[in-house]
């Protein structure tokens, strides 16, 4: 059984047992978390779940860790001058492991 879910404007598929990493989410380390932006789900049955049918479904987890992700470099070039500039940035994530997904 997966789900996927909409999470911080992206979409991430989702396995019991699996720990993901979403745009960064307030709450300690051990807390519970429930998404319930459910986009679509996938059960052991193979019944495939859109829509309203799946809005109902609830998938939970818990909060493992809050990190940062490697850094990525910007760099902008233009010809004919001396303009050039490079920067860093790093984004935060917080990793959920997901629990149970419940149908309802």
């Amino acid at each position: 059984m997966y789900a996927v879910i909409r999470c911080g404007g992206k979409q991430y598929k989702v396995a019991p047992g699996e720990t993901i990493q979403v745009e960064k989410l307030d709450g300690k380390v051990g807390a519970k978390v429930t998404f319930g932006d459910v986009v679509a789900v996938r059960s052991d049955e193979k019944n495939f779940l859109t829509g309203d049918k799946a809005s109902g479904a609830k998938i939970t987890g818990k909060i493992v860790g809050h990190g940062r992700a490697a850094k990525r470099l910007v760099c902008k070039y233009k010809t004919g001058g001396q303009y050039k500039i490079t920067r860093g940035h790093r984004q935060y994530y917080t990793a959920v492991q997901v629990s149970d997904i419940s149908l309802s």
